[in-house]
């Protein structure tokens, strides 16, 4: 739950932390067999723009799209229903998450131009239906480790004035941490768009965005010994996200720049991004950027690693099948009543962090 300080800063914050490492080690089982699945991503949207309107923070985003993931993987849901339980999640996350006065209430959900768009009216009755089968899916445990609840405690030492910038030291510090703080959370925003992302710990993804974001700002080394010690993550262990999240950058970067040049008056010059001269393997194999083991440095590996946390799920695969006493999603069915009008564009995650394209400048 979101504390009153910042916690990753406090007394407690190791024992928080490794709090959170051991409970994610008994996450529930994603198997990604939901009927649904090729909608996943425009729900996922939805949360993320009704969140940014109601300006919650990360960490109810994520665990209501976790919650969304999960319970979509449960049981089969019509495509009009799938609103109502989007909606449900988010405001389930946010009771958890937020601060009363902060969970969005009805009749301003009502009111959102987007609810308008799309002919949905939410009626109190069916939100507590849906509330209530949601925490009885999840056994009344919302205690769910996502991404964003340690992306914080990695960024207090993700820059140091140690660091290089482009084999130089570092201007400004303030700056760097600034933009270092903007990129990690862009690659979160990135790391909800694709269900692929499950497949990792939630901590080794936020150790990946933070990763990510220095290889974009040509931070060196890329993932120094103190990220190492305080993550328990390697740089090999990292480099199957981080080459996920650097193509979805690469990709943003692409087709941001391609809209501005649509949008570019006759006669003006186009200058092409900084990040289009570099392929995403030369992003991570380079040499001045990569951060090589030594052999006198101690490797923390441990049982908080991706290995134990994949064997983990696997050992739970069949354990879970049997004892919720399917294989396949069930069928839920709640009166909702509304139209289906879905938007064609996907939500644009270039929208609402700007910073994309590689803007450091030292």
């Amino acid at each position: 739950m979101e504390l009153e300080g910042q916690w990753w800063k406090g007394q407690l914050a190791g024992d928080i932390y490794h709090a959170l490492r051991y409970k994610e080690l008994r996450l529930p089982v994603y198997k990604g067999q939901s009927p649904q699945l090729n909608l996943r991503r425009y729900f996922a949207d939805l949360i993320a723009i009704v969140s940014n309107r109601f300006r919650l923070c990360p960490s109810a985003r994520h665990l209501a799209v976790y919650l969304l993931d999960l319970f979509m993987d449960r049981y089969d849901i019509s495509v009009q229903q799938l609103h109502l339980v989007a909606l449900s999640c988010l405001l389930l996350a946010s009771k958890f998450e937020e601060r009363e006065d902060r969970v969005p209430k009805l009749e301003t959900l009502n009111s959102l131009g987007c609810m308008s768009s799309m002919n949905l009216v939410l009626t109190k009755q069916g939100l507590l239906h849906m509330e209530l089968l949601l925490l009885e899916t999840f056994h009344w445990n919302l205690y769910l480790p996502t991404a964003a609840h340690f992306i914080e405690y990695y960024l207090s030492i993700a820059v140091t004035e140690t660091d290089l910038h482009d084999g130089w030291p570092m201007v400004c510090l303030e700056k760097t941490m600034l933009y270092m703080t903007k990129y990690a959370d862009y690659f979160l925003e990135v790391s909800l768009q694709d269900h692929a992302f499950l497949r990792f710990a939630p901590s080794l993804v936020a150790a990946a965005s933070v990763a990510s974001s220095r290889v974009i700002l040509r931070l060196s080394p890329t993932w120094p010994p103190r990220l190492q010690r305080l993550t328990a993550y390697t740089w090999e262990q990292l480099l199957p996200c981080v080459e996920k999240l650097l193509m979805a950058h690469d990709s943003d970067v692409k087709e941001a720049n391609k809209q501005k040049c649509q949008q570019l008056q006759p006669g003006q010059a186009v200058y092409p991004a900084q990040s289009q001269n570099v392929t995403i393997t030369q992003y991570i194999h380079r040499p001045a950027l990569q951060y090589t083991q030594q052999s006198g440095q101690p490797v923390l590996v441990s049982a908080h690693g991706p290995s134990a946390y994949l064997t983990h799920a696997a050992s739970r695969h069949s354990s879970s099948a049997s004892s919720h006493g399917q294989a396949q999603p069930q069928t839920i069915s709640v009166p909702l009543e509304t139209k289906m009008n879905m938007p064609n564009r996907p939500y644009q995650v270039t929208s609402v962090y700007p910073c994309a394209a590689p803007c450091f400048d030292r």
